[in-house]
């Protein structure tokens, strides 16, 4: 038996790991042991799961909490699932699917089943990571027809917009000079100059 490894991810710094971290104490896995990326699981371009992959080695053991933890695209999660399994010759339990116990079934019906569990498992975590996409892009869009702004606040016009404006509008000062005059920039004047004639 060698050495006894837990992965932790979630997506976003403001997320909670709590759970997960809570779940591999459980299995009494030394905290020097346990690495956790906050990043999306789109990819393994993760900076802990790569340095847990190369420190792991043949006969040690990798617990994560759920599959979708490992990542949310399903060729890479196959593809990781093999390099781990077969090159580097670990074991990997997946604490929410005990089906996903490479440590159990090792003959050849309990790797096709467990085999089965993982491509559902893992289309199931691309296809939730697909539906989160499209819920935050219909998120936003119902946001933006209430009117609600994304990106940076837009910069106040100065007091003596519409002094400037009115010159600009007369052709007795360019666009740039105008522009320069009122503090913003070229493409922020004109944006406002249409808004103005609105």
């Amino acid at each position: 038996m060698g050495n006894v490894y837990g992965y932790v991810r979630v997506s976003s710094r403001d997320q909670n790991e709590d759970r997960q971290l809570l779940a591999m104490r459980r299995e009494r896995i030394p905290d020097e042991n346990i690495y956790m990326d906050k990043q999306s699981g789109k990819n393994f371009n993760r900076p802990m799961y790569r340095k847990m992959v190369k420190k792991i080695k043949k006969d040690d053991l990798l617990y994560v909490k759920s599959i979708d933890r490992l990542g949310r695209n399903y060729e890479e999660i196959l593809e990781q699932w093999r390099t781990l399994t077969k090159e580097k010759q670990i074991d990997i339990v997946v604490l929410d699917m005990p089906l996903l116990d490479t440590r159990r079934g090792k003959d050849l019906i309990g790797t096709f089943l467990s085999d089965i569990v993982l491509q559902v498992l893992s289309f199931v975590a691309e296809n939730e990571r697909k539906n989160i996409r499209e819920r935050q892009r219909e998120g936003i869009e119902a946001a933006k027809r209430r009117g609600v702004r994304f990106g940076r606040p837009e910069k106040p016009v100065p007091e003596n917009f519409e002094q400037i404006y009115g010159e600009w509008k007369a052709k007795s000062i360019s666009g740039e000079e105008a522009a320069r005059r009122c503090n913003l920039t070229a493409a922020t004047f004109y944006r406002r100059a249409r808004q103005r004639n609105g």
